[in-house]
């Protein structure tokens, strides 16, 4: 089993950067792919964007190209997410979550998730 915990969500104004984290503990190595994921009240979860543990390969959304950086720290078994130019549309709840098998970009085919951290972009 794996544990995650994300943090870094926090209110910050448009145009503002945040970095979010996920600390990852237990059978880290069940897994070669960690993704990102948003999800606003009422929505279905969103893929933003996922990284590989092994060689720091980066995916990436739409929604998140040029401006949010997805990568890895084997050491601290941590991942993290740097988003920059934040928009009002980028308020909601950051998941991060273990691949396990299929499209990366769908929430069914990632297996352990975190609680969430919260990202609030004020206009």
């Amino acid at each position: 089993q794996v544990q995650l915990v994300e943090s870094g969500g926090e209110l910050v104004q448009a145009g503002g950067s945040l970095r979010l984290s996920c600390v990852a503990s237990g059978r880290t190595d069940s897994s070669s792919l960690m993704g990102w994921f948003r999800q606003a009240p009422g929505k279905e979860r969103e893929f933003v964007a996922a990284v590989n543990w092994n060689d720091g390969s980066p995916y990436y959304a739409d929604i998140a190209k040029g401006r949010f950086t997805v990568a890895a720290d084997n050491a601290k078994n941590t991942v993290y997410l740097q988003m920059n130019s934040l928009k009002p549309e980028d308020k909601t709840d950051y998941y991060c979550a273990t691949h396990y098998d299929g499209d990366l970009r769908r929430e069914r085919s990632y297996l352990y998730w975190g609680q969430g951290t919260q990202v609030t972009v004020s206009s």
